[in-house]
């Protein structure tokens, strides 16, 4: 509920000005950047030696941050689920503000704050306006709950409860079951096997202790990146940027993840659970997000899986046989190898039939290799719509980030559309036979088998 005059002001605000410049038939500044001349993005290493991305966006008066930091669940250790429970609780308190006084100041400024930690990285994202009080607000908000985060006992305590719900849901979807059994099949005793939220084990045995270690580990200003991408000027964003690490440790960079081990045979695994649809992952590791190979296996991926309608797993399991409503290919790059995953959905008693021709989709196109037709087609489609997954700030905080963080050429977004045209068959051909190895894949089966009989 809005609870005064001076968050009404600032909500009527923001709409009028996103009205207004829809209205304008414009594009973004980014936007027309991108399709006409390439995103340009800035970037500078700061005095506490955390790296800053920037890209000016002067057309709206917002400006989008996000700092990431190496510190997703891949640096659990033994502790699984500690970098998801230490980013929770990062706005939990900090300072002098409690939880629910943090969510008060970024509301009476129009500000929308975000946390998140993922396998390879944990990320904190604010959207707020560019009005000086009402910016000076918000990040003087953010910069308290990077600098000093309170970790106190009580909200541990909550959080560990509230995730041990989570734990419990998950073992209740078909889908989560699959994804867990996955990836501790595909990766063994490697980090990205740890499951982001922990285990009951683990996340009843956490003490604060383990938080507040963690965090001064890994949320260290050389550990960091910080992306700033709106309508603020350059000089303003390296103080902005400045003013956010200012208060950490300088730290160290984390250590290299240990290398991903390949499969050496293939693995079926079958997980009994009263539902009325099977639910099949399939798959192996499978490139890093720097990995030579990305190109030629992304347009080829397209073809295969990656596209939806009119790709040959969706056209051989749904259109032909109307064995799955949804079938799917991708490759997931992180900084090790992520995962290469082929999944779908089906009736119980048809689970086996839509395997086989997941299956036998998959052998054939690496055996034969895409048309020329099809080459064309998933270039014209995935250069076509580049510019639309790069049509709001957001978006590009986005990809900025992720350029960022895994040390991709800052002319990643300008010359991805070539990169794209420039792929041929024979490198698609050659990167799957390479890569992609269907008699050495995990096959993770969550269903009710018992149905069938």
């Amino acid at each position: 509920m809005l609870k005064n005059n001076k968050t009404i002001l600032i909500f009527l605000f923001v709409i009028i000005a996103a009205v207004i410049y829809a209205l304008s038939g414009e594009k973004t500044a980014d936007q027309s950047d991108i399709t006409e001349q390439g995103l340009t993005i800035q970037s500078w290493t700061g005095k506490e030696g955390n790296k800053v991305f920037y890209v000016p966006a002067p057309q709206l008066p917002m400006v989008d941050v996000r700092v990431v930091f190496d510190a997703g669940s891949a640096r659990d250790g033994d502790k699984a689920g500690l970098a998801s429970m230490t980013n929770l609780l990062l706005d939990h308190g900090a300072g002098d503000w409690n939880t629910d006084q943090i969510v008060e100041r970024f509301d009476e400024v129009g500000a929308q704050f975000s946390t998140a930690a993922l396998r390879d990285m944990a990320v904190l994202n604010l959207r707020t306006l560019t009005d000086a009080a009402w910016l000076k607000q918000s990040l003087d908000t953010l910069r308290t709950i990077l600098q000093t985060p309170r970790f106190d006992e009580k909200e541990l305590q909550r959080e560990q409860q509230r995730v041990l719900v989570a734990l419990r849901n998950q073992q209740e979807s078909p889908s989560d079951i699959a994804e867990l059994n996955f990836y501790e099949a595909v990766y063994s005793k490697q980090p990205y096997a740890i499951p982001p939220l922990g285990t009951k084990e683990s996340v009843e045995a956490f003490t604060r202790d383990d938080v507040v270690n963690f965090y001064k580990q890994y949320y260290v200003a050389r550990n960091a990146i910080v992306v700033i991408v709106g309508a603020v000027d350059r000089m303003q964003a390296e103080a902005m940027a400045e003013d956010l690490m200012a208060g950490l440790d300088g730290g160290q960079v984390a250590e290299a993840l240990p290398e991903v081990q390949e499969l050496t045979d293939a693995t079926t695994i079958k997980n009994q659970h009263p539902s009325t649809q099977t639910h099949i992952w399939v798959g192996q590791p499978g490139i890093t997000r720097t990995d030579p190979d990305y190109l030629p296996l992304y347009v080829g991926n397209h073809i295969l899986g990656g596209s939806g309608f009119g790709s040959r797993v969706v056209t051989q399991i749904r259109e032909d046989r109307g064995l799955a409503y949804s079938s799917y290919t991708y490759f997931s790059p992180m900084r090790r190898k992520g995962p290469f995953i082929m999944g779908l959905q089906t009736k119980n008693a048809q689970a086996e039939q839509a395997l086989d021709v997941l299956m036998q989709t998959v052998k054939q196109f690496i055996a034969d290799g895409p048309t020329d037709e099809e080459i064309v087609s998933a270039k014209n489609n995935i250069t076509g719509g580049f510019a639309l997954n790069l049509d709001s700030n957001k978006d590009i905080t986005e990809y900025v980030a992720m350029i960022g963080f895994y040390g991709l050429p800052l002319d990643y977004l300008k010359t991805f559309n070539d990169r794209v045209n420039a792929v041929t068959r024979e490198q698609i051909d050659d990167a799957f036979k390479r890569r992609v190895h269907p008699d050495k894949m995990v096959t993770v089966m969550v269903g009710d088998f018992d149905a069938k009989k």
